[in-house]
């Protein structure tokens, strides 16, 4: 019992869970209808012999107990005297039956059921069941006179009464005898054939119920087979993904389900060996980024201490390579802070021309031979953003333009409708075709890149609150921002 417990409530394969619920509902159903079937069997069989028995009992009695026509549509009819010609008892102990209505042989007119076949007969007994006369079967006649003799009460009381007897089983109903006084005109109706039908139908009602579970069990193994080797494929290759083997596996699944859940996998393993391939890039371009300053610190360090290099100059590079280092640092970890905002920090509605101008003014140190010209809406350009994000945004594009003009450096900003549109620009030597379509990857640096980061981290922010970046060559570098305008930030 415990174990049955176990496996209804604890875990299962899906194998298993198929079998056990497939067989449940395939034997409830054939016990239902086995159920429903023997109930409606019974039940009919009871109420054609019900009906026979009552037309019998109206057709020997004079009083009408129910409609006595018979269940074939006949009326039955009774003799002159009311009461139906039997064989007198006499007959069975080798006495010439005397003359007369009443002891002559006949068959009883109450007959046998068209549709069920089973014969109905009367029995004459007396008060204590002694056999008077009977219609035709004397040994059943013999039999009900020694079960009322035995001392089973007879009465006219006794409806559709079922009872057993070394002969077969029968329906008895008794009625008052018109032609004599204390006694009983017994009815019956023998149903030991349809009684004998009734359980060999309901015998192979009980093979047919074994076969189909049997049959069952078989295409529930056989189903649950073609979806537990699907699973456990699926399974097993996610294991090989855990494990870090990111390659594609075929599959060939039937099953619309599967095949699209494979496919599903197989995108992901691609994307994870892409993710893979990435962090690995990473990890080499940030050791190679960091080894440059450090080495230059280290070298001068050394040279100081060994009083090679002029303190003063050495300081400058350490310096500033400490800057460079300080700068790469922040960068990286920006990215990894992109998306884990927190909740109080939302974005809120800020005018995209004040972002420009404050990031133009903190560089512009650093430019002073160049020119910077503006083209912004008079009315303010409002976008839901962090102030961080747009600063971080803007300020890398800026600093991007600085590095590669020659003189001059343009920023549009303007309202669109369904969005916002900023535009950076420069008059340098613009972007070349090889490095165009990746200038936006990380450590991917063209001729005079700083980290490679800076774009990467550009096209972070703009994918965070779902814009787009776009760079082309118009007189030099252009890069164009452009924000929907209601957007939340992911």
């Amino acid at each position: 019992m415990k174990a049955w417990k176990q496996f209804l409530t604890g875990r299962r394969s899906i194998g298993d869970s198929i079998l056990v619920t497939l067989v449940i509902l395939t034997a409830a159903i054939l016990l239902a209808v086995a159920l429903t079937f023997h109930l409606f069997i019974r039940a009919y069989v009871w109420n054609r012999v019900s009906s026979q028995l009552d037309a019998i009992v109206n057709s020997v009695s004079g009083v009408r107990v129910t409609d006595s026509r018979r269940p074939d549509g006949t009326r039955d009819t009774l003799p002159a005297n009311g009461a139906p010609d039997l064989i007198p008892a006499e007959s069975m102990r080798g006495a010439n039956p005397p003359d007369g209505p009443t002891r002559r042989k006949r068959k009883f007119d109450g007959g046998q059921d068209r549709i069920t076949g089973v014969l109905g007969n009367v029995v004459a007994l007396d008060a204590n069941g002694a056999l008077l006369s009977y219609d035709s079967e004397e040994e059943t006649a013999a039999e009900l006179s020694a079960y009322f003799s035995s001392g089973h009460e007879l009465n006219e009381r006794i409806r559709r009464k079922a009872i057993s007897l070394d002969s077969g089983h029968y329906i008895i109903s008794a009625v008052c005898d018109p032609s004599r006084n204390d006694a009983f005109l017994v009815c019956y109706v023998d149903v030991t054939a349809i009684e004998a039908f009734t359980g060999q139908a309901n015998l192979v009602l009980l093979v047919i119920i074994c076969a189909a579970l049997g049959l069952s069990v078989f295409l529930s193994r056989r189903i649950s087979r073609s979806f537990a080797e699907p699973a456990q494929s699926l399974s097993a290759f996610a294991e090989e993904i855990g494990r870090g083997d990111f390659q594609r596996r075929e599959f060939h699944f039937r099953e619309t389900e599967f095949h699209s859940l494979a496919e599903s996998m197989n995108r992901m393993a691609d994307e994870l060996r892409e993710a893979n391939r990435k962090q690995e890039t990473f990890f080499q371009n940030v050791s190679h980024e960091l080894r440059t300053p450090l080495t230059a610190i280290r070298g001068n360090a050394e040279g100081i201490v060994c009083g090679l290099m002029n303190p003063q100059t050495s300081a400058n590079v350490i310096l500033a390579e400490a800057d460079r280092l300080a700068g790469f640092v922040e960068d990286i970890l920006y990215l990894s802070r992109m998306g884990r905002a927190a909740p109080e920090d939302k974005p809120l509605p800020l005018d995209l021309r004040d972002i420009l101008s404050l990031c133009v003014s903190e560089q512009r140190v650093n430019a002073d031979a160049l020119s910077f010209s503006f083209d912004f809406d008079e009315t303010p350009v409002l976008f839901a953003i962090r102030e961080r994000d747009a600063r971080q945004l803007f300020g890398n594009l800026i600093s991007n333009a600085i590095r590669y003009a020659v003189s001059a450096v343009r920023l549009s900003c303007h309202a669109q409708s369904g969005g916002v549109c900023v535009r950076v620009s420069d008059d340098g030597p613009g972007i070349t075709s090889e490095d165009l379509p990746h200038i936006f990857e990380r450590f991917y640096k063209g001729a005079g890149g700083k980290h490679g980061i800076g774009l990467s981290i550009a096209r972070t922010v703009v994918d965070a609150y779902h814009g787009d970046i776009t760079a082309q060559n118009d007189g030099g570098a252009s890069f164009t921002v452009s924000f929907p305008v209601g957007t939340p930030a992911s």
